[in-house]
């Protein structure tokens, strides 16, 4: 498998979110070629500030190898990680971020929070499957504006 497998399996995880009306975002982490966990947003289901999709993957990836140190994995993620899945990620010595789409928030890209992670020596590679990453983020905000 190689990235593209696995940003496509990322993006059946963010799928998963949208059907059940949370933000459309998924994460897959992979060592040596293997996927160790997946996930996506379950924020709004749980009530969780911290069910992103990055975190949930890295504590189940913790949870099968019984360690934090996931040193040497890649993380797939939709989305570019916000601040607080950059500092997880960072801190669970993930070695490389592959994700789809740029993350907007007020207005802002979160670049610098890139920048934060190509600081810390993680390899980044970004937009990949960015064109169908957008459309099922597009097509969930339409859905929610058009609810209102």
């Amino acid at each position: 498998m190689n990235d593209i497998d696995f940003m496509t399996i990322a993006l059946e995880e963010a799928k998963k979110a949208a059907k059940n009306n949370e933000i459309p975002v998924g994460a897959v982490i992979v060592l040596n070629g293997k996927i160790l966990s997946k996930a996506h947003n379950n924020k709004e289901k749980t009530h969780d500030i911290t069910g992103h999709a990055e975190i949930l993957a890295l504590k189940k990836a913790s949870k099968i190898l019984n360690s934090w140190n996931l040193n040497g994995a890649t993380i797939y993620v939709t989305m570019e990680p916000c601040l607080m899945c950059s500092s997880a990620i960072i801190n669970s010595r993930i070695k490389r971020i592959v994700y789809g789409v740029d993350a907007i928030q007020n207005e802002l890209s979160l670049s610098l929070i890139s920048d934060y992670i190509f600081n810390n020596g993680i390899e980044v590679k970004k937009f990949l499957l960015k064109n169908e990453i957008n459309e099922v983020l597009e097509g969930f905000f339409n859905k929610i504006r058009c609810k209102k």
